[in-house]
């Protein structure tokens, strides 16, 4: 009898030790997720996607894991943002325009709130039930409402640029006028520390701290890195304008020749892919530019690279964190580009009553001396040119609904899902993302929450095709300030003003013609109008409310003296300036 108690006695502890132990293996095992996303990155820009640029982290991201070849974003950064987080369209999450840009027409309609609204769940809100610790640093722009902030979305912790850009060397701000760079550190206003120098390297550092100080231990993570580079004012460290110094001094073709090569020879794009650049003709190229003209886009360009590096460099750190705390093979990492390349200069900021844009202001701002250009205090942009060269092979760039504007680097790893080194080539949509998240978590979004009913998840997990499976087909629909878009199968269709398009609806086999440089509309035209009734039917589904575009950013391009603008655009310019 008493040896039969001593054994209780020692059982029992063990007994319990053995179910801790169990309870902290299997805590331990949840995977954790990393999203690093940049601000403005070409399809073409990093090494992955046939790029020249220096992005080795990047590059071993792709080879560890797998190159998202047909990834889709939105065509700006908060509309892209808004179904990154909750796997909603934009138009459902509250932002079915930028709210900079929100017309009399939408204000007040229900997913124009200019803001994550209260019929979409984050992410981060979403994995508080299943214990993760969630933070964010760099770009938020979805909302400066108590309701809306991170810290109001879910974010344990948070240190973030609330609008949607500003200088990376100082708080200057992006636009005169009352557009501030504002910052929020966990729901409240704050400002950047004094020996602050550089925001990829500050939101890194801010976010390591988070990971390492915050957590408890063996706590599962979300962490969502945000960079604000390479958006503009374009600016890097000495150090990595110095790497880039020399560099493209020979123009746009040998870059963009240089950069579909690559992607053709490590199978990005198909062999025969060319080039769709739209703005061949319309702008000077690099043999009719002035010698000042070639140095200040060469030095542009020279500073777009240095940025891109050096947000390579902060990958890698977040990377060799993980790997010293031996994490990393358990964290689902995805790095993408919230849209393509900027192609707006200070001409085409602002609004139809600003005849320069905001040029004026620049010039009475800030030092563009070619020394100083891409240093503290300069005010630099890409332009239409760089940015088409950083779409390579797709037509256009930022604000447009086309390849150039929506077709989003990506990659991904996790190898207990990822294979390494594969292409993968199914579409895969930014909004796929967080149903992604709750498949290989276990996660549940509920019906309703906080008292609001929720609306369904858009997205759609994309883990079966990791494991040999196909996406069954899907209707994808985007539409951004009167331009729509729709993509189902291997057609694709595309309805934008001149000088973007025709007027009309345009069709494109994206699978024969991957750039989309022939338009088949009049060949099949029944194609493109069963293409068009389907936009209709995707537009009642998530409340789009249209309405007249009375600005110039992201209709009007510029390259010095020479801009290209819809007619309806020049007819407002016109009347405001009284002409």
């Amino acid at each position: 009898m008493k040896l039969k108690k001593i054994m209780m006695v020692l059982f029992i502890p063990a007994m319990l030790s053995a179910c801790s132990a169990t309870d902290a293996q299997r805590q331990a095992a949840a995977p954790n997720i990393l999203v690093i996303v940049a601000d403005d990155l070409g399809f073409s820009d990093t090494q992955p996607f046939g790029g020249e640029i220096s992005t080795p982290n990047i590059n071993q991201l792709a080879e560890e894991g797998a190159v998202l070849s047909n990834f889709y974003a939105g065509p700006t950064c908060s509309v892209t943002r808004s179904m990154l987080l909750t796997g909603n369209d934009n138009h459902q999450a509250g932002l079915g325009t930028m709210a900079e840009y929100l017309q009399p027409e939408q204000k007040g309609k229900v997913g124009y709130e200019g803001r994550l609204n209260s019929q979409v769940m984050t992410v981060a809100e979403i994995l508080k039930n299943k214990g993760y610790f969630s933070f964010v640093t760099g770009k938020w722009h979805l909302g400066m409402t108590d309701d809306s902030t991170p810290k109001a979305r879910g974010f344990d912790r948070s240190f973030t640029l609330m609008p949607g850009g500003a200088a990376h060397m100082d708080a200057s701000q992006m636009f005169p006028g009352n557009y501030k760079a504002r910052y929020f550190e966990d729901g409240k206003e704050t400002t950047l520390p004094a020996d602050f120098t550089f925001s990829s390297d500050f939101y890194t550092d801010k976010f390591l701290s988070y990971l390492k100080n915050d957590r408890k231990k063996g706590q599962p993570f979300f962490g969502y890195l945000a960079f604000t580079a390479p958006h503009w004012p374009l600016q890097a460290p000495d150090e990595y304008l110095e790497k880039y110094r020399g560099h493209y001094q020979d123009g746009y073709e040998p870059v963009r020749r240089q950069r579909l090569a690559r992607m053709i020879e490590q199978g990005i794009m198909p062999a025969g892919t060319e080039v769709n650049n739209p703005l061949a003709g319309v702008f000077d190229g690099w043999d009719k530019l002035t010698p000042q003209q070639k140095q200040e886009q060469t030095k542009a360009m020279q500073i777009y690279a240095a940025m891109i590096d050096n947000l390579d460099y902060n990958v890698g750190r977040v990377i060799q964190y993980l790997k010293d705390t031996g994490e990393l093979d358990n964290t689902l990492i995805l790095f993408m580009s919230d849209n393509g390349a900027e192609s707006a200069t200070p001409e085409s900021l602002g609004t139809t009553e600003d005849k320069n844009g905001i040029r004026d202001w620049v010039d009475a701002t800030f030092d563009n001396s070619l020394e100083n250009m891409g240093r503290k205090g300069s005010y630099v942009t890409l332009g239409p040119q760089w940015a088409q060269v950083a779409s390579t092979p797709l037509p256009y760039f930022k604000s447009i609904l086309s390849e150039g504007g929506i077709h989003v680097p990506a990659v991904i790893r996790y190898p207990a899902k990822v294979k390494a080194g594969q292409i993968q080539r199914d579409t895969i949509h930014v909004m796929d993302f967080v149903p992604t998240v709750l498949e290989l978590t276990g996660a549940q979004r509920p019906a309703s929450y906080k008292g609001n009913r929720l609306q369904p998840l858009e997205g759609r997990s994309f883990l079966p095709v990791f494991a040999g499976g196909k996406l069954p087909e899907r209707t994808l629909g985007w539409e951004f300030n009167s331009r729509r878009a729709l993509y189902q199968g291997d057609w694709v269709g595309v309805r934008q003003t001149p000088p973007y398009g025709t007027g009309s609806w345009e069709l494109y086999n994206h699978r024969t013609d991957p750039s989309h440089r022939n338009n088949l509309a009049d060949r099949y035209p029944q194609q493109a109008q069963a293409l068009a009734a389907e936009w209709d039917r995707y537009a009642r589904h998530v409340g789009v409310v249209e309405a007249p575009v009375r600005y110039k950013y992201g209709q009007m391009n510029c390259f010095y003296s020479q801009c290209i603008q819809p007619d309806f655009l020049k007819k407002l310019s016109e009347q405001a300036s009284g002409s």
